[in-house]
């Protein structure tokens, strides 16, 4: 089983690095160290869809970033992302989003954009890591302005995992089609004052101005937060399957931390928020502070 698994993530990987190249089945057949037609099949095994569909689905989450954020030729993005017609990229946006790439790009509405996880995560056991060597955490002071925040609730979720028990993953594709202040969706933890009965604390969100004006998805909730400001706690960069420990020892670290010695008191009246763990950045949460 793990050596099915690490096949396919070196097949992930490859399309990750190769997206806007022509890919075929041979290519990943090489980078998963196995024949062609056993390399499709563990593909679909881990994924739950070929290989084929799953280039398409990333491609045309990418063509969808870029005509939210460019103003850029549909042309341009067509074959710059590997479709070989304008015409066959029309169709399969129109048929993956429910509208053409012309009128998405008119008016950018919030789309399920495909979430490819990596495969390795969800074997990765959720246990608790005994952190063998000290990691540095750095912390910083930021400052948010009064904004609102796109989110969907839970029913009892306090961390990812029930989150994503309750609400599902695909959650995270839609925030990320949604133009963000921050330029990517938070996950938070919110006070009592925000939380709805028979609601979660820890919800999946998107930060926009507070003159938004952009759609809302359906099941989706509004709310406005005041300006304030936060601690950034930072770790060191890590390797991705070791997200759970990178994100121990930070929460480790804000747990030991007295904002006193710089001259703040922590502030619950606002949420703490978790940005996606990133290995090449380390884990971030970020705790208001008065």
């Amino acid at each position: 089983m793990q050596e099915q698994i690490e096949a396919v993530q070196r097949m992930q990987e490859y399309i990750a690095e190769h997206l806007s190249e022509d890919i075929t089945l041979a290519d990943l057949a090489k980078a998963a160290m196995f024949s062609p037609w056993y390399a499709r099949r563990i593909f679909i095994a881990h994924t739950g869809v070929t290989p084929s569909d799953y280039i398409r689905r990333l491609r045309l989450k990418a063509s969808a970033l870029r005509l939210r954020d460019e103003n850029c030729l549909i042309t341009d993005v067509a074959f710059d992302l590997g479709f070989g017609s304008v015409d066959g990229y029309t169709r399969a946006f129109a048929r993956e989003f429910g509208c053409t790439p012309k009128q998405y790009a008119l008016n950018p509405t919030p789309l399920a954009l495909f979430s490819p996880y990596g495969v390795k995560f969800k074997y990765i056991a959720r246990r608790t890591n005994t952190m063998q060597n000290t990691k540095n955490v750095f912390i910083k002071v930021v400052f948010k302005p009064e904004r609102k925040v796109i989110l969907k609730r839970g029913k009892t979720a306090t961390e990812y995992w029930t989150y994503c028990n309750e609400v599902g993953c695909d959650v995270w594709g839609t925030l990320t089609s949604i133009k963000s202040l921050g330029g990517e969706p938070v996950c938070l933890w919110l006070p009592k004052k925000y939380i709805q009965p028979n609601t979660s604390e820890y919800v999946q969100g998107v930060e926009v101005p507070c003159d938004y004006k952009g759609a809302v998805p359906s099941g989706f909730d509004v709310i406005t937060l005041p300006a304030a400001t936060y601690l950034m706690f930072q770790g060191e960069p890590f390797a991705e399957e070791d997200f759970g420990t990178a994100i121990q020892q930070v929460q480790e670290a804000i747990k030991k931390y007295d904002p006193s010695i710089i001259g703040y008191k922590w502030d619950n009246e606002n949420p703490r928020i978790q940005l996606e763990p990133i290995g090449t950045r380390g884990y971030i949460e970020l705790l208001a502070v008065k």
